[in-house]
């Protein structure tokens, strides 16, 4: 009995912590934008009313075939905010001429 209790408090916080919504852009200042990148190293935010993309510090929250692409986004009081960077793969381009 003891275990169906623990299985169904589990389920339920599982369930209050997918429901969360992502942190938005258009919602902080870019100052506050900035600071959630520094302070993660790399964070997930929305964009827009359907857009998200992945943010990071620096390199090291890349994958080892990626480099680093300057990331601006709007804010509440900026349309072109450097939050940071964005991973991008560095793969060999196979239809260069």
């Amino acid at each position: 009995m003891k275990w169906i209790v623990l299985a169904l408090a589990f389920l339920a916080y599982a369930s209050s912590v997918e429901a969360q919504q992502r942190l938005s852009t258009l919602s902080l200042t870019c100052g506050q934008a900035q600071q959630v990148i520094l302070s993660r190293g790399a964070a997930v935010l929305s964009t827009g009313t359907y857009t998200y993309d992945r943010f990071v510090r620096h390199r090291g929250f890349c994958e080892l075939n990626e480099g680093l692409e300057l990331a601006f986004v709007p804010t509440r009081d900026t349309p072109q905010c450097p939050i940071g960077y964005r991973c991008r793969s560095e793969g060999l381009d196979f239809f260069d001429d």
